[in-house]
């Protein structure tokens, strides 16, 4: 009887832990409708070869619908350079008009010219992802403050002399691409402030080089209407 007994609880405690997993299973993403702006909580498996701008804003449009923001247009903020007959690409261009809120709610910046003077808001505290988290900065063990923008500190293109975009964002081997620090922050607290759009370039375009300089190939997304 007590064997019955114990099988019978075993049975009922198997079936609960099926429907909790079940349930935890069917959880849906956090959604942010609201959300204009945010960094991607993910960088491309082939480090700085994106597919080109194309495929940067792919990312960014897939992750935001995934976040319930998809009805709007998303965009990387990534500079391309006038070289192989390219046109050079500015970042500031192509981002919309603003103003822009993270998954938080917090407005990061009014305006393109408000983006790029030191009143934004991109810091530690508002690098917020499309699912609502924090991106792990020079606080945390491991460090992604480095974001991907090919761009200057003005939000324009590099000149074509020198490779600043991996290739236009098809490299993933040799070459360099300028970042830029979220937190707006050095490796160490007695280091000056950094661009959040223009720090420093990247050792390589390759994922391993891109998490070794300190970042994970993340980008900037904002949405363009």
């Amino acid at each position: 009887m007590k064997s019955a007994i114990r099988g019978s609880g075993l049975a009922v405690t198997i079936a609960t832990m099926a429907l909790v997993t079940g349930s935890q299973a069917q959880t849906p993403p956090p959604q942010f409708p609201n959300m204009t702006f945010f960094v991607t909580s993910t960088g491309g498996p082939q480090g700085a070869n994106l597919g080109g701008l194309e495929g940067a804003d792919r990312h960014c449009q897939t992750l935001a619908e995934k976040a319930g923001a998809g009805g709007k247009t998303w965009r990387a903020y990534l500079s391309t350079q006038a070289v192989g007959g390219a046109t050079a690409v500015n970042a500031k261009d192509r981002i919309g008009k603003g103003p822009w809120v993270n998954a938080r709610g917090i407005q990061i910046a009014a305006s393109v010219a408000d983006l790029h003077s030191a009143n934004n808001k991109i810091s530690a505290e508002t690098i917020v992802a499309e699912n609502g988290k924090l991106i792990p900065n020079r606080f945390y063990t491991v460090n992604q403050h480095d974001i991907l923008t090919g761009t200057q500190a003005d939000g324009t293109a590099f000149p074509p002399e020198k490779d600043m975009t991996c290739g236009n964002w098809t490299k993933s081997g040799a070459g360099n691409a300028m970042l830029g620090h979220a937190d707006r922050g050095g490796l160490r607290d007695d280091e000056p402030s950094k661009s959040w759009n223009a720090s420093h370039p990247s050792r390589a375009c390759d994922a391993p080089s891109l998490v070794a300089t300190g970042g994970a190939g993340l980008l900037y997304c904002f949405a363009a209407n």
